[in-house]
């Protein structure tokens, strides 16, 4: 089943998902960069004594840290899975490939079929001359 833009309805989910995971890493990666930075200017309103804070701070800071490089993972990931995608599905270019092995073909069988026609011609002509000679010969 194709869609608008001339995609199976397989493909346009592939891309859909691609880009999902695209903005959801990106997302992942600046909210937890953010609430990094916050964590480090020491901005939380707390009760919690500053060496409490601070420790829970620097657990959170390092949980936040590993959900980026998760991010960053999954980002590595899905430019692979694109790439894989576009290796097996460039047809344009295969199709481009196709067309011009299938033009020389085509030239070169026209050559090949220019040749036979003359080679045709040429024994034809000769056999006649060969049996022209053969009948008014005075050999026979």
């Amino acid at each position: 089943m194709a869609h608008p833009r001339g995609l199976p309805q397989s493909k346009e989910a592939l891309l859909k998902s691609y880009t999902t995971r695209l903005k959801d890493d990106v997302k992942s990666m600046l909210e937890n960069f953010e609430e990094i930075v916050k964590l480090a200017k020491g901005e939380s309103d707390t009760q919690l004594s500053k060496m409490t804070q601070s420790e829970q701070d620097t657990y959170e800071m390092h949980v936040r840290a590993a959900n980026i490089v998760r991010a960053g993972e999954s980002l590595m990931k899905l430019v692979s899975d694109i790439k894989q995608y576009l290796i097996l599905n460039d047809f344009p270019s295969v199709n481009e490939a196709i067309t011009q092995n299938s033009k020389l073909f085509r030239t070169k069988q026209a050559e090949c079929d220019q040749k036979l026609m003359s080679l045709r011609d040429d024994m034809a002509a000769d056999l006649y001359d060969l049996e022209e000679e053969y009948y008014t010969s005075i050999y026979k």
